[in-house]
């Protein structure tokens, strides 16, 4: 949601300064410059976080592609197998060493094949684990976003209508704002389930 606080403060300044509260015009100003300047740097985290998280979703379907090929590899590997096992049972002796040279040769695909397909799913695993984590952040900033968008809105109205316990209540989504924004840049583990998937 963008925001312009030029607009905001122009409003404030439009009201007469003489009012019943002069200082309220003067603290809605400073205090939507204050939220302004705090949401731009939640935003360019936010957005590197956002860059992170479709990083590693494209790496966790590359490793689940890489895997499925890998389990076709192994499939083909054992039926070739299965197939090798058969003929040595009718083949004739003179033909006996190359067949369990094969053998030999696609049990070891079938094991690397095995192997790799492991590594894998093991890679793809960490991918969503990372992706996760991340999303915890994203989830935190959005929260801060959202929180600040309805504050200077509160404030912005509390400027028009000069009404000071409308100035008061707008610093309790702030207060909120500012705590999810910190709980992002600094890495808290704060993170209201409820209200998220209420969002969701």
């Amino acid at each position: 949601m963008e925001i312009d606080p030029q607009e905001i403060v122009e409003s404030a300044k439009s009201v007469e300064s003489n009012g019943k509260f002069p200082w309220l015009n003067p603290a809605v100003a400073i205090t939507v410059a204050l939220l302004a300047t705090f949401m731009g740097i939640c935003k360019v985290k936010d957005d590197n976080i956002v860059q992170a998280m479709q990083q590693a979703q494209a790496d966790k379907l590359d490793h689940w592609q890489f895997y499925q090929a890998r389990n076709i590899r192994e499939e083909v590997a054992k039926s070739t197998l299965t197939q090798l096992k058969l003929q040595r049972v009718m083949a004739p002796p003179r033909l006996e060493a190359e067949i369990e040279a094969q053998i030999t040769n696609y049990e070891a695909v079938v094991k690397d094949q095995q192997q790799k397909k492991a590594d894998l799913k093991s890679q793809a695993e960490k991918d969503q684990s990372t992706y996760d984590a991340l999303n915890f952040r994203d989830d935190q900033f959005d929260l801060s976003d959202a929180s600040m968008a309805i504050a200077i809105s509160l404030l912005a109205v509390a400027s028009l209508t000069q009404l000071p316990w409308l100035y008061f209540l707008a610093l309790m989504p702030s207060g909120f704002g500012v705590f999810m924004g910190l709980s992002g840049l600094l890495g808290w583990g704060f993170h209201p389930d409820g209200l998220i998937k209420l969002l969701s």
